[in-house]
């Protein structure tokens, strides 16, 4: 009951706080709907800043309706017995053991998708709709959907039957074992995803030989950077919106433009983002994060594996079965669990985000152009409708990139 007590109070708090600060964001970005910040008076437009307001609003105001949804569905598999019901069906059908363990984890993740559809399609066909960023049709959505499903049963389920085995036979340990096989999988989905999921998905061409690829190759060169090859990913089927990322490992590295980006910025400007992302891996935050990943998921691993041990941990509406596996449930159940209590370390996360952008900003700004990366980051802010002026307190919980006039402030010491 102590635990179920310290449940509630976290759960209440976590969302009391998110919707305290959606509330907030919305308030601070129509206060500001009116007026173009000064430092982007000559380059934005009021429509535009008013248009960046209005889809930054209309997305808080779909996110607080999820959250409040996802609030429910929570107390529902645990509070209220919803995911005590679904193993005791499944214990009926499959009887006990691995299998019929692996089907709750599944069922869960399948009910939830299910649940979300309305809240994806609505976000698709009617929000990105409305602002002009929606190019996929209904086709593409339903394919790209059980495409995700194929490729999400085809990944998760093995690797859910060797840490379901794991923790039935591999003695008090097994935690330790699980979170090096789950360690062993996520370096190997680094060189899998860009060679054999991601073109599932996408078209991947390599990017033609011009003045763009040859400025590219120079930047690459003077960075000392060696990669697999640039490619362009067609992007535009689904969105407007664009981006640049890397792909894999080693020797797999791959740089990859959206059509969209190429399509709506100079050579020198995507030259200019192109350094920013190279700054990242050459101030080795890619390999930070991979670290904190792997310490954080070791951490959750040893405090699953305690207290999957611990009565009261089922107190939140399961009844462990006392003689027989509860490895699914266990992890079921801290599944939904962990994340209200994990959300109060999202200002970390956050802080160390905006401190690693302003780092590859310097780097950006050092070995190309910082004119170019500020000219770059307007359109961007202009075509993706990202908002001008968020809320302080909202930007320092969630954001991970700093404010835009922040942002440009840093890149004018090198420009000036």
């Amino acid at each position: 009951m102590t635990f179920t007590i310290i449940f509630l109070i976290a759960f209440i708090a976590s969302f009391s706080l998110r919707h305290w600060l959606s509330q907030r964001q919305i308030r601070y970005v129509a206060q500001h709907r009116d007026a173009v910040p000064v430092d982007f008076v000559e380059n934005v437009t009021l429509a535009e800043h008013q248009k960046a307001a209005d889809y930054t609003i209309a997305k808080l105001r779909l996110g607080i309706l999820e959250n409040g949804v996802s609030a429910v569905i929570l107390i529902g598999f645990t509070l209220l017995g919803g995911l005590q019901i679904l193993n005791m069906a499944l214990l009926q059908l499959l009887g006990e053991g691995i299998d019929q363990q692996i089907a709750l984890l599944v069922s869960i993740v399948i009910i939830s998708g299910i649940l979300n559809i309305p809240f994806s399609w609505y976000k698709q066909f009617h929000l990105e709709e409305r602002f002009g960023f929606n190019r996929m049709g209904k086709k593409l959505f339903f394919s790209d959907m059980f495409k995700g499903m194929a490729v999400g049963g085809a990944i998760g389920i093995p690797l859910l039957w060797v840490i379901l085995t794991l923790m039935a036979k591999a003695g008090n340990v097994w935690w330790l074992w699980a979170w090096a096989a789950l360690t062993a999988f996520s370096f190997l989905m680094q060189w899998v995803f860009p060679a054999f999921i991601a073109p599932l998905f996408n078209q991947f061409q390599a990017l033609e030989d011009g003045a763009l690829k040859t400025q590219i190759e120079a930047l690459l060169t003077r960075c000392d950077f060696a990669s697999q090859g640039l490619f362009v990913m067609d992007g535009s089927k689904r969105s407007a919106h664009g981006n640049a990322f890397f792909a894999g490992m080693g020797k797999a590295k791959r740089i990859v433009f959206f059509d969209t980006l190429i399509e709506k910025l100079n050579p020198g400007e995507v030259e200019a983002a192109l350094a920013h992302e190279l700054g990242h891996f050459k101030c080795k935050h890619i390999r930070k994060r991979l670290l904190v990943s792997f310490v954080l998921s070791f951490a959750m691993f040893a405090l699953l594996g305690w207290i999957s041990t611990k009565a009261w941990f089922y107190d939140l509406g399961v009844i462990p079965n006392l003689n027989g596996y509860n490895g699914g449930l266990a992890l079921a159940l801290f599944m939904l669990v962990s994340p209200v209590f994990s959300f109060f370390f999202t200002p970390l996360s956050s802080l160390a985000s905006r401190k690693h952008e302003y780092e590859a900003d310097d780097f950006a700004a050092e070995k190309s152009s910082a004119k170019d990366l500020i000219t770059a980051l307007v359109k961007l802010y202009q075509d993706n409708a990202s908002t001008l002026t968020p809320d302080p307190i909202y930007t320092a919980f969630y954001s991970s990139h700093p404010p835009a006039p922040l942002r440009i402030a840093n890149l004018q010491r090198f420009s000036s």
